[in-house]
């Protein structure tokens, strides 16, 4: 592996190692500043907020200037939160440090187009967003548990352990990443409106299919993640440690995937047009299984659903990477990214409501959001068929390339 994807893919699993620090510590944190639960919900929500309005401005900048300026940048802008946030003193200041690391959050978008810049074709440009993936995934096993043992030292520990970490991380980028971009836009603005180029996105006719599965993947994702908890201890019982081991086993599917099955066994046999439908309905049917009180039930869901949107996540990266234009695939990654912090803003207040009525309608919810998922996915193949062509042409050729990717 290359010295520039090691770098990235420490950013990757340094940034989202941040992210499950927070989940298991901020509630306890927060607290003892006399914050009340409503208080907690929107400190999540800034985050997500503000993430949603600076993803497409930073993917956009990184087309202008580069991609490595912007990435040290918006890590830089990670550790500056943390250290507001770790040092706060009020509850303003706590916001203050979420929403500082939630402008630096696109850098995981810039990431991505990074390692795009650096793929020769399609199965490595997919296999490079596999690993990042994969790094997504190990930092999210690793984070909660994380937190959770240094905040055995004080609940401010564990964000000032998060500041120190994106600090070496921005060193490390400083002196050991080279510019990844051949070709730079000149021509036009800086979006700085984060709306304008989502509404661009909404009259894209090549991307909006994609774009459409994309937006249905993530508020099936975050709809069922955020009654995951209350749903198997309403139904099973499951304290806080069995909660915890479910989640680390479905993380471990997803890393498995995402670091192995992807290169050398899902693009090896299927093209990504082929595996998009295949995993929306390994997400359709897992959502389903989800709903049925039964422990295998829910180890085949459970199954089916962290292989599904662990390979879903990359194909649909991929495929909407390989279509944009070049000059503006920082831009429209950073559209993905906007718009899953747009889900993961919505998804929890939508599905809560659902949840009280009954606790599977949540996930017959996630279900209805995969179907119209893949009605755009069959649109797309029905008026993409060059795309499906060069996808399959594509995987005939790498099997008797020389090089594996």
């Amino acid at each position: 592996m290359t010295k520039e994807k090691l770098v990235i893919l420490l950013t990757v699993l340094v940034t989202v190692i941040g992210f499950g620090i927070v989940i298991p510590v901020l509630p306890f944190y927060v607290e003892e500043f006399g914050a009340r639960p409503t208080t907690i919900t929107l400190m999540f929500a800034s985050f997500s907020l503000v993430s949603f309005l600076s993803a497409p401005f930073l993917g956009d900048l990184s087309d202008r200037i580069g991609r490595r300026p912007v990435l040290i940048g918006a890590i830089c802008m990670t550790a500056i939160g943390w250290v507001v946030f770790a040092g706060a003193g009020s509850v303003p200041l706590l916001f203050l440090g979420r929403m500082i690391d939630g402008a630096g959050a696109g850098s995981l978008s810039i990431t991505q187009s990074y390692l795009v810049d650096l793929s020769k074709n399609e199965k490595e440009r997919a296999a490079n967003l596999g690993l990042i993936g994969a790094a997504f995934g190990i930092g999210f096993m690793l984070g909660p548990m994380l937190g959770g043992v240094l905040s055995t030292v004080s609940h401010s520990f564990p964000f000032w352990v998060a500041a120190g970490l994106a600090i070496l991380n921005a060193i490390f980028a400083y002196f050991f990443l080279p510019e990844s971009l051949k070709e730079f836009r000149k021509e036009g603005r800086v979006t700085v409106n984060p709306i304008r180029p989502l509404l661009r996105a909404a009259k894209d006719r090549n991307l909006r299919p994609l774009y459409i599965s994309w937006v249905m993947f993530s508020l099936a994702f975050v709809t069922s993640q955020s009654v995951f908890a209350l749903y198997v201890h309403n139904v099973f019982a499951f304290d806080s440690f069995q909660t915890g081991s479910a989640f680390t086993a479905m993380g471990l599917i997803v890393a498995v995937n995402q670091a192995v099955l992807l290169k050398y066994l899902w693009l090896r046999r299927f093209t990504e047009r082929t595996l998009e439908m295949v995993m929306l309905w390994f997400l359709f049917f897992g959502l389903l299984a989800f709903t049925v009180p039964s422990l295998w039930a829910f180890a085949l869901a459970a199954l089916l659903m962290s292989t599904g949107q662990s390979v879903l996540r990359v194909v649909l990266t991929s495929q909407v990477a390989g279509a944009a234009d070049p000059t503006t695939r920082g831009q429209t990654l950073g559209i993905l990214a906007s718009l899953m912090a747009a889900c993961m803003a919505t998804g929890p207040v939508l599905a809560g409501p659902l949840f009280e009525v009954h606790d599977t309608l949540p996930y017959y919810a996630a279900a209805g959001y995969i179907a119209i998922a893949l009605v755009a996915a069959r649109r797309f193949a029905k008026t993409h068929p060059s795309l499906r062509s060069a996808g399959a042409a594509v995987t005939v050729s790498a099997g008797a390339e020389a090089t594996p990717l």
